[in-house]
This record gives C-alpha cells, sequence and structure tokens, in this order.
C-alpha cells in the first residue's frame, strides 16, 4: 500500500510512467530527480499520509523513501 501512494506520488510528480517506479529506482540516476523534486515529492507525501518527514539523507532509492515512511507509520 505504501508503494503504490509513493509511486503514484512520484509518477505524477515527475511524469513518469508507472512501470519506471520500481522500489529499486534511484532516484537521481534513474529519474534525473534533483533535490527540488525530491523535496516536492516528500512534501506530497506528508500530506497524503499525514506524516513529517524530518530529511532526505540517505533516501537515495524509491525503497529506502518506503521503508522510511513505513517506520514512520508504525
Amino acid at each position: 500500500m505504501t508503494f503504490e501512494k509513493i509511486q503514484a506520488i512520484i509518477v505524477d510528480q515527475l511524469d513518469k510512467e508507472p512501470e519506471e517506479v520500481t522500489l529499486k529506482t534511484n532516484f537521481r540516476d534513474d529519474l534525473d530527480a534533483d533535490s527540488l523534486d525530491l523535496f516536492q515529492i516528500i512534501n506530497d507525501i506528508e500530506d497524503e499520509l499525514d506524516i513529517k518527514i524530518e530529511t532526505d539523507e540517505g533516501i537515495e532509492t524509491v525503497e529506502d523513501l518506503v521503508k522510511y515512511v513505513d517506520s514512520q507509520l508504525a
């Protein structure tokens, strides 16, 4: 569930196809996302899931972000 929500936000924000966004997808290398893109994705996730993400440090892949969000929801 978390992955699907995050995937939808990334697809919308970066104008990508869903199949381009997997757990192993790297934001910078695979999606050409810069820090501003990641900031906007994180803001959208915070609004959607009503959580606070303190930092994007250490978040390089979609899986990193999903694990972080899951830990905040637990």
